[in-house]
């Protein structure tokens, strides 16, 4: 979905030598390193568990910043995989699925009238019944977000201690901010929750629908730690 690619050692040699050292502090397996092909500066991590993991880094974001930096933004990579953030975005989204599916079930069954009584007697439930089920999606979704945002602040403050220091995550946040306004990157918006800062940023975004915490608000958490 992101067109990554795998990379070799012998080919990125400075960055497997800061994935290694921050995997050996962080206590988990080496992940598989991926680059992604886009100028905007990105990162992610995937994996159902720490053993079967792997980080991505945009090609932009190595002639972005600086050494600090990087480490900061792997670092938030490994707490993730630490976490087992993929898994519990998993989660997270098959109770949305879920919660979707049973409210569409309930609007066609009320559309076709399966289950109805009395129209007058049941009128008001029925309308009630509709309401929910427009509703409850739209909440499973905001719960969705809510879950994903807070991951991300737990991802950040980890990713703090894996690299020793909080300053290179929080200066990265920001430059990394104002580049995803400036560069487009085309990626399926259905990875795009995956991202450090979200790629497609650009866009007019609902806060309450964000997969991403205001940056202004992570980095003022990390300055704290």
């Amino acid at each position: 979905m992101t067109r990554s690619y795998p990379v070799s050692e012998s080919e990125a040699p400075e960055l497997y030598a800061m994935v290694r050292r921050l995997s050996q502090r962080a206590e988990i397996p080496m992940p598989k390193l991926y680059v992604t092909p886009s100028d905007q500066p990105n990162a992610f991590a995937t994996g159902r568990s720490p053993s079967h993991s792997a980080v991505a880094v945009t090609e932009g974001i190595m002639r972005l910043l600086n050494r600090s930096e990087i480490e900061g933004v792997l670092a938030h990579e490994l707490a993730h995989i630490k976490n087992r953030d993929v898994l519990v975005g998993t989660i997270a989204a098959a109770l949305a699925g879920a919660v979707t599916m049973m409210a569409n079930a309930f609007q066609w069954a009320a559309i076709f009238g399966l289950g109805r009584g009395d129209e007058e007697d049941d009128g008001g439930g029925l309308a009630g019944g509709l309401i929910m089920a427009f509703l409850a999606p739209i909440a499973a979704m905001i719960i969705q977000m809510a879950i994903s945002r807070s991951r991300e602040y737990m991802a950040d403050a980890t990713g703090a201690k894996i690299a020793g220091t909080p300053d290179g995550l929080a200066s990265a946040l920001l430059k990394l901010e104002s580049a995803a306004l400036r560069i487009p990157m085309a990626v399926n918006p259905a990875s795009s929750h995956l991202f450090i800062v979200n790629p497609l940023s650009g866009a007019t975004l609902m806060k309450l629908f964000s997969t991403h915490p205001p940056i202004q608000d992570r980095v003022a958490k990390l300055k704290k730690l």
